[in-house]
């Protein structure tokens, strides 16, 4: 797919983007641009293969759109090759260790000296600056929830340990505070002319999705106890036993309480008297009787029955659904939720989910799926003028390598 054979649509056709990163939260960013008709090359390393490739139905959705070239970047080769990518990109997305770049002689004020307009995202587990014996350390999602105090929150309470929030949502997440900084630094580089250099670490955007628990937690000294699907507040469980399976309730509101109550028959219990917003805590005998009814009611009915005549009353639910349910599911089916294409690494048929959120006017497109090791190598280096003897000689000298 060269990109005088691009398919143009979405907002962000005629952004180019380098992804120099691997694995979930900086390809994410990029495929949230990709999906949108941005031309993200993604460079992967002629020493090991981006590790997310071990999911290859995954990894034919996170990277869509994207094209695939090897380069040893470090070399002075692969410097020289990156530079030409850069002079023509608008953003670039590396996620290494921190300081890595600047090691390898790549620094924000090198980069800039290929394009000054160009807009840089450094996404790392402890950032780029701060305690040196911090910044090299290694870092998956899970170290970053178990860094961020994410994970101390979340879990039943001891002796259970406390939960890793599956699946990747810290990767997930830095990726989406990735993509807005980006882009606003992109807007911003268009009207001055000036690149942006954006410090992107993985524990800092969980810590910031913290609200009251950080708040209370570093204002007041509270550390909140690990609570299963409670909150630091609600006294109802969420998770309710039916006598088929499972569903989730979020009891809140003045109405759908006060609908409750009078279904339960607790309307002229004492505990009950007065607009109700929420079942806490700090009203243990209204707590212990609204639960004892909910989950009676709940037990001797299937979740289709809670479904429907709880949900009636305006209740906030949901039956905890499968993957199964998801295919089978209605409201799935009529908003075409999943969507297929083929692999070009295998020939099959791959189902994913289709690009979120939804553009109206200029609607974001998977026009090709994830592509092999070195795919459009040639093509790339040919955009920017290498000649078929300069790349041939490139991969004679391990700068590129070939897929195998």
């Amino acid at each position: 797919m060269k990109t005088n054979d691009r398919v143009e649509f979405g907002n962000l056709h005629g952004l180019r983007v380098i992804n120099a990163s691997s694995v979930v939260a900086g390809p994410f960013l990029c495929e949230l641009l990709a999906e949108q008709g941005a031309d993200v090359i993604q460079i992967e390393s002629t020493r090991v293969a981006d590790m997310y490739r071990m999911y290859p139905e995954s990894w034919s959705q996170e990277r869509a759109n994207q094209r695939s070239i090897s380069l040893n970047i470090p070399t002075p080769e692969g410097k020289e090759v990156l530079g030409r990518l850069l002079r023509n990109a608008d953003i670039l997305v590396e996620s290494s260790r921190g300081g890595t770049w600047t090691d390898w002689g790549l620094d924000d004020d090198v980069l800039w000296a290929f394009n000054p307009a160009l807009v840089i995202v450094h996404i790392s587990g402890f950032g780029q600056d701060g305690d040196l014996s911090y910044l090299k350390r290694a870092s998956f999602d899970s170290i970053g929830q178990a860094f961020s105090g994410y994970m101390a929150i979340n879990g039943f309470p001891d002796p259970l340990p406390p939960y890793v929030t599956k699946p990747f949502m810290g990767d997930f997440v830095t990726g989406l505070f990735g993509a807005w900084a980006a882009l606003a630094g992109y807007i911003h580089a268009k009207e001055t002319g000036k690149g942006e250099s954006i410090d992107m670490a993985q524990f800092e955007a969980l810590a910031r999705i913290q609200g009251a628990y950080m708040s209370d937690g570093i204002n007041f000294g509270k550390q909140a106890e690990r609570m299963g699907n409670l909150d630091t507040v609600g006294a109802c469980k969420g998770t309710q036993r039916c006598a088929d399976g499972w569903i989730f309730i979020a009891v809140g509101g003045a109405k759908p309480i006060a609908k409750m109550v009078e279904f339960f028959g607790l309307q002229d219990d004492p505990d009950f008297e007065g607009p109700i917003q929420s079942i806490t805590r700090d009203k243990p005998d209204r707590a212990r009787k609204f639960n004892e009814k909910l989950e009676g009611y709940c037990a001797t009915r299937t979740v289709a029955e809670v479904e429907k005549v709880l949900g009636a009353l305006g209740v906030a639910l949901s039956p905890i659904m499968t993957y199964k349910d998801l295919l089978a599911n209605s409201h799935y089916q009529a908003r075409h939720m999943f969507q297929e294409w083929q692999d070009l690494s295998s020939g099959k048929t791959v189902r994913g989910v289709r690009p979120v959120p939804r553009f109206i006017r200029n609607p974001s497109k998977i026009v090709r799926s994830g592509a092999p090791y070195d795919y459009d190598t040639k093509d790339v280096l040919g955009e920017v003028g290498f000649t078929p003897e300069e790349i041939n000689s490139l991969y004679n000298k391990g700068i590129l390598r070939a897929r195998s």
